[in-house]
């Protein structure tokens, strides 16, 4: 179908936290141009709790996420890979039509210790940092389509 978005997958191993923010985040502000997706090498099988709650404080609903693993996609055309943590990287394979692969390695706010306002303030300032590295993205994804 030639109108269909291209997949942009988003990988990291638990496919938890960070890969679920990208995700979030890169779909707010680029969802018109790609099919936004995440996975990850060893799901956890769930989305961190503080990764929802960092997320509806930016007005973005990720509580229907859930958590899969990178080879549900092998059998879907995915133009491009995104590792947000070096142990995808290293795992990921290669998807078919896969033309873009970047690694761009976030701290896991999982592993956060101390109050829950402490963790928090860890998932608070990933988010954040994703929000500007994936907004760049999108940003130069669409300068790009107007060349």
């Amino acid at each position: 179908m030639p109108d269909q978005k291209p997949t942009v997958l988003i990988l990291c191993t638990g496919n938890s936290c960070r890969s679920h923010l990208a995700e979030g985040l890169l779909r707010l502000v680029a969802g018109d141009l790609f099919d936004v997706q995440s996975a990850g090498s060893k799901p956890t099988g769930y989305v961190h709790p503080f990764a929802i709650r960092a997320m509806a404080e930016i007005g973005i609903d990720i509580s229907a996420h859930r958590s899969k693993h990178m080879n549900d996609f092998l059998g879907q055309k995915v133009e491009t890979v995104i590792t947000v943590c070096g142990n995808a990287d290293q795992a990921c394979p290669i998807y078919p039509g896969q033309v873009n692969r970047h690694h761009w390695p976030f701290d896991d706010p999982a592993h956060a210790t101390g109050t829950d306002d402490d963790k928090m303030a860890v998932f608070r300032r990933v988010r954040e940092e994703i929000r500007v590295v994936f907004s760049a993205y999108a940003d130069g994804r669409r300068d790009a389509l107007k060349k």
